[in-house]
């Protein structure tokens, strides 16, 4: 039954608008619900939500530049969600230059953003055990290391998806002379087309979440609300399997400070890693999980299903 309000002010203001804001409230939403509902849920998510038309236009050119530049793999490309912005290096409580000089920009960094949060009484910062427990965001170099170690050569195209990296040209460059196909959005799109989005990060993310979206492997480096999305939109969009790389960064730790270890050791151990990863690609959704994240099987088995319902639903009154 539809709500006689919903119908009476809720549905002309969309029809006018063509667009409504909705506060978050999907975690108001319990996992188990009748399955018209579940597959109403599946349809907003994977289906009727859009991005704006300025983001989606320059998007689809990005992609269509990226499939191009992939032409010696088939038009194929692997995305990575590369988390070493400035902040995120700051929250960590990571080290990795080391030194004065670091200590103080990131010190600058926290109380900048944070305001004493990392400075109360009783607060104990451990960088080591941090890195230990897989909480310090991956750098270029060992994001280059990883995938090399799990088999993607030189001639592989990369697409990195990030806000502005932390000592950016030091930084990117080992992965650059790893990976020389290497593309973000700054080279996929002149400064022409980048100017409108500049100053709005959700709106460059939503260019980065597109062309990850489209990619045929994508590699997520840290947790947050765009790899946790995207991992459940790639697979909802692949019908069910995405190849996605979730690397295990306890593990990678060890294998990082570990100098001793012999090349072969190490790529055999990332490709048991990428194995791992694979089964997961496909992954079915536990009564706990997230929808969004896991629509398998709620929105794959019976997609068609829930469009029927849902249409049958809306003609009700």
């Amino acid at each position: 039954m539809v709500e006689p309000n919903y119908l009476e002010k809720v549905l002309p203001k969309l029809v006018e608008l063509k667009a409504v804001r909705i506060a978050p409230f999907s975690n108001r939403l319990a996992h188990a619900v009748p399955p018209y509902v579940q597959g109403l849920r599946c349809l907003c998510n994977f289906e009727a939500l859009r991005f704006s038309e300025p983001i989606r236009m320059l998007a689809a050119k990005m992609v269509d530049r990226m499939v191009k530049n992939s032409s010696k793999s088939g038009g194929k490309y692997v995305s990575v969600h590369l988390r070493f912005e400035e902040d995120m290096v700051a929250f960590s409580c990571c080290i990795y230059d080391g030194g004065e000089e670091e200590k103080r920009e990131m010190d600058i960094v926290r109380e900048r953003s944070w305001r004493g949060k990392f400075r109360r009484r009783g607060r104990v910062i451990r960088p080591g055990a941090n890195r230990v427990d897989g909480k310090c965001p991956l750098t270029p170099l060992e994001v280059g290391m990883m995938l090399r170690g799990m088999g993607f050569d030189n001639t592989t195209s990369l697409y990195v998806a990030a806000g502005k990296i932390y000592r950016v040209e030091k930084h990117m460059a080992p992965l650059k002379q790893m990976f020389p196909g290497l593309e973000t959005k700054e080279t996929l799109a002149s400064p022409e087309e980048l100017a409108p989005f500049m100053g709005h990060s959700s709106r460059l993310a939503a260019l980065d979440y597109t062309v990850c979206l489209h990619s045929e492997v994508f590699v997520t480096t840290q947790g947050g609300n765009f790899p946790h999305f995207l991992v459940g939109h790639r697979r909802y969009f692949y019908e069910g399997h995405a190849k996605t790389i979730k690397p295990d960064k306890r593990k990678l730790a060890q294998l990082f400070d570990k100098p001793s270890i012999r090349w072969q050791d190490f790529k055999r151990q990332l490709q048991d890693m990428l194995r791992h990863n694979d089964v997961k690609g496909s992954e079915l959704r536990k009564p706990s999980n997230s929808l969004y994240m896991y629509p398998m099987p709620d929105c794959m088995c019976r997609k068609s299903d829930a469009r029927i319902e849902y249409s049958n639903t809306t003609k009700t009154t």
